[in-house]
């Protein structure tokens, strides 16, 4: 039976409802903005609310590592938000503590404000915001702490390990800074310096069967409350994005690329069976139950990482758009009307309990970071949406054309099927059988 016009319009039809809409990914683009910017504001707006419910008192400024976190996440949104008062923050935060970091010398916590800064430099170029950050890296290269990896009861905090990345909360905390500073400097001591740490840690950390790291080596053979080895959801999220964050400063013609890349990859590998039915990550990711809290953290550091990953050519398949997705969505789900961040785990050093009025700044700074990711994914859609790209392959595709040369027979008929991608040939003989 020959084509008609009206098969033709019809089938056309139907393969725009199965392409990704142009129109659509704008909208999400303006959806996930506004999110973020609601969140965005209702933590600017308790900046000494630092947890819910508290249970101690923890340091309420920009240069502790839960505060700092979200002026980290706070970066991206401001380079995607046309409101000024989010990068006014940044810069405020910086003039009110002197563009200084920590207090403790060598502890990676200490110095995850040094990302911070070193946005605002690169924004600004002003020598000032990166001048205790470049005192602190130089001082700590000069001392070129050998301290044992492995985690031992010390008398602070200050000493033993902890004046390296002995756990996997640092990856996120100090290597991206370090990466970050030797490409703004040109400097490449800082860079060989995170490159020979980080390696370090991974040694002792990462177990290559679970491509997966250890919170530190105390949970070397620990076992959770059901049996599973405990793989802490949040502390490989650290991981994940400090990778993401990594691999966005480095060049693509580096040396130092393909450890952390190949990284980067594993770890995905890894992750992507374990999200849950609710599009979240437990709290203890190897933990069995289906009905585990979903916690909002790690969540937002893996959903980050996927929607990173993606952009950048690095995760290709639809698999990874629908985690991504998934977790974006699970994550739009713990925000209250008021815009506050709910079912962030507490400060601690494993999975724990968590709750839907639990929140924390780095809770936020790790929304924000998926929320950036995926603004750039819908972006990156609307740019690659198919049926502008059926379009301009020929005039006979286009939308706006005349469907009736899709009908016919000779030079018309075959010009567009030339134009036209397979995927979408394939699925048009589907509809027409």
């Amino acid at each position: 039976m020959a084509n008609s016009p009206r098969t033709a319009l019809l089938s056309l039809a139907a393969l725009v409802l199965l392409l990704p809409s142009s129109a659509m990914a704008q909208d999400r683009d303006r959806a996930i903005l506004r999110t973020m910017e609601r969140v965005a504001n209702w933590e600017l707006a308790h900046p000494n609310e630092i947890a819910y419910p508290t249970k101690r008192t923890i340091p309420k400024h920009a240069l502790d590592w839960l505060v700092a976190t979200f002026y980290t996440g706070l970066t991206e949104l401001a380079d995607r938000s046309a409101d000024r008062r989010y990068a006014d923050a940044i810069y405020a935060a910086g003039e009110r503590y002197h563009w200084a970091l920590g207090p403790r010398p060598f502890e990676a916590n200490d110095y995850e404000p040094a990302q911070n800064w070193i946005w605002a430099y690169r924004h600004k170029h002003d020598p000032r915001m990166i001048a205790a950050v470049r005192d602190r890296f130089n001082a700590i290269i000069a001392a070129n702490p050998q301290d044992s990896l492995l985690m031992a009861s010390a008398p602070d905090d200050v000493s033993g390990c902890f004046r390296r990345w002995c756990w996997s909360d640092a990856l996120f905390m100090g290597p991206p800074g370090w990466v970050a500073l030797a490409q703004v400097t040109g400097d490449k001591r800082y860079q060989a310096y995170a490159d020979k740490q980080y390696a370090a840690t991974t040694a002792l950390l990462f177990d290559p069967a679970v491509r997966l790291y250890y919170r530190d080596s105390s949970y070397f053979g620990k076992r959770g409350a059901h049996g599973e080895r405990i793989f802490w959801s949040r502390g490989n999220g650290w991981v994940y994005a400090g990778l993401a964050r990594i691999l966005t400063s480095l060049p693509a013609n580096s040396p130092s690329r393909p450890f952390y890349q190949k990284l980067f990859l594993q770890m995905s590998r890894a992750l992507l069976p374990l999200q849950k039915a609710d599009g979240s990550w437990p709290p203890s990711l190897l933990d069995p139950r289906p009905d585990t809290a979903p916690e909002t953290s790690g969540t937002a550091f893996f959903t980050f990482g996927l929607a990173w990953g993606i952009n950048h050519g690095l995760l290709k398949g639809t698999q990874w758009r629908r985690a991504a997705m998934r977790g974006w969505e699970a994550l739009t789900r713990a925000v209250d009307d008021s815009g506050k961040l709910g079912w962030v785990q507490q400060v601690n050093s494993e999975p724990g309990v968590v709750s839907a009025d639990h929140t924390q700044p780095y809770g936020v700074g790790a929304f924000l970071l998926a929320g950036a990711a995926m603004m750039d994914l819908a972006r990156q859609e609307a740019r690659n949406e198919k049926v502008p790209r059926l379009a301009r392959g020929s005039d006979l595709c286009s939308m706006s054309g005349k469907f009736e040369e899709r009908t016919g027979t000779g030079p018309s008929r075959a010009k567009c099927a030339k134009h036209e991608p397979a995927e979408a040939v394939q699925t048009r003989k589907k509809l027409k059988k």
